[in-house]
């Protein structure tokens, strides 16, 4: 009898690992993963920021009573680009004077509700933006970099005649941030995250997903998006810190096909048309507590700052300093697999309004004109060279 036992545990088993066995995708076909060089150590807090990231959030467990999501995998499948129906909307800020619509639920909209609660209208008279969900890989790196670099890289009066004047944004930032070296501005500091640059750090970005997201309360931020009442934490600080860390120790997406030749040329003519004055290939992390983000290179082709996008690309909604017409400038790595988490096509800009690439360029406006030009102006065999090298990132 026990050999019988034993003999069906073996065949249980065996065909279950028969069964279960799948291909492991390339590591430059994903974007989720670590950096390099973590500790033992470092790897368990990364385990336990993933499970952060993919908790799902109940009434049991603090979801608010209006919210938009009920966790953050729901929004970054894969660690990817977000879809049309995880898109955000804020309101209520038109000029760099502030927020006035904070009372009436700004600066997010809640468009969703537990049973017996309404959901959030956009007040009448607020001016409004569609966000997109960006991916969430390589944020560490964007992180580092420092303040110094970020400022090289800005030309407010462009003064090297190009067309191009990006800027930072400069935002207020609350009290639980520990700004540390960071420069400042007339009590500002330089935002980094999010798509006017509104979030000064990874942790400041998460604090308001768990708040503005979820309607999940911290001690960061104990404000309950409802009631607009300060009630008891609803998540821990060791689960938000442990998610931060996960975000800063995402790998860099990895580029695909850098020896083909065709990439190759398409990426030269990328820097031809001077598509490089915004989306900056080669940038230096500064020092980080994390040795495998510490003085490292990397290529997010962006300059982290704010360029004026011209007036179809003007929403009449801002966030710090910014302009209506000002975002900034996206990181481009990751782009060839944006579709694999926006359901096989693409939904780019800060919007998603464009459903291809080449769309994408045609709504460059602003400071982005000269480019845009010159990429038109491009034959249609350069111009696929171009979007082939998009595509590798």
């Amino acid at each position: 009898m026990k050999k019988l036992i034993l003999y069906v545990a073996f065949c249980t088993i065996a065909m279950s690992c028969e069964t279960s066995y799948v291909d492991i995708p390339a590591d430059d076909e994903v974007l989720d993963g670590t950096i390099e060089g973590l500790s033992n150590e470092e790897l368990a807090r990364f385990l336990s920021g993933d499970g952060a990231f993919t908790e799902v959030f109940t009434r049991n467990t603090g979801l608010g009573s209006t919210f938009v999501a009920t966790s953050c995998i729901s929004c970054h499948a894969g660690d990817g680009k977000g879809h049309p129906f995880t898109t955000l909307i804020r309101f209520g800020q038109a000029d760099e004077n502030g927020n006035t619509f904070l009372h009436l639920g700004g600066p997010q909209l809640q468009n969703r509700a537990m049973p017996g609660y309404t959901p959030e209208q956009i007040p009448f008279g607020a001016t409004f933006s569609k966000f997109t969900p960006p991916a969430n890989t390589g944020l560490g790196f964007l992180q580092y970099l420092t303040d110094a670099d970020i400022l090289a890289m800005a030309d407010p009066n462009d003064l090297d005649g190009d067309g191009i004047s990006g800027v930072p944004n400069w935002i207020t930032i609350p009290s639980y941030i520990n700004p540390e070296s960071a420069v400042t501005q007339n009590g500002k500091y330089i935002g980094r995250f999010g798509k006017k640059a509104a979030a000064f750090s990874l942790l400041h970005q998460t604090v308001n997903a768990y708040n503005q997201d979820m309607g999940i309360t911290s001690t960061f931020n104990p404000i309950d998006v409802y009631t607009n009442e300060e009630i008891d934490p609803e998540v821990t600080n060791v689960k938000v810190n442990d998610l931060v860390f996960y975000l800063k120790t995402l790998k860099a997406p990895i580029q695909r096909n850098q020896n083909d030749e065709e990439v190759i040329r398409g990426k030269n003519l990328f820097n031809q048309v001077n598509c490089v004055g915004c989306h900056k290939s080669n940038l230096t992390t500064g020092y980080s507590p994390i040795s495998g983000l510490s003085f490292k290179s990397f290529s997010p082709y962006t300059d982290m700052l704010l360029h004026d996008m011209g007036s179809g690309l003007d929403d009449g909604y801002t966030e710090g300093i910014a302009k209506t017409s000002e975002w900034r400038t996206p990181p481009l790595w990751g782009l060839g697999l944006s579709t694999n988490s926006q359901g096989g096509q693409y939904f780019l800009m800060h919007d998603g309004r464009a459903h291809s690439i080449e769309e994408a360029i045609a709504m460059h406006g602003g400071e982005s004109n000269n480019s845009k030009n010159a990429y038109n102006n491009l034959s249609q065999a350069d111009k696929n060279a171009v979007l082939k090298f998009l595509k590798s990132l």
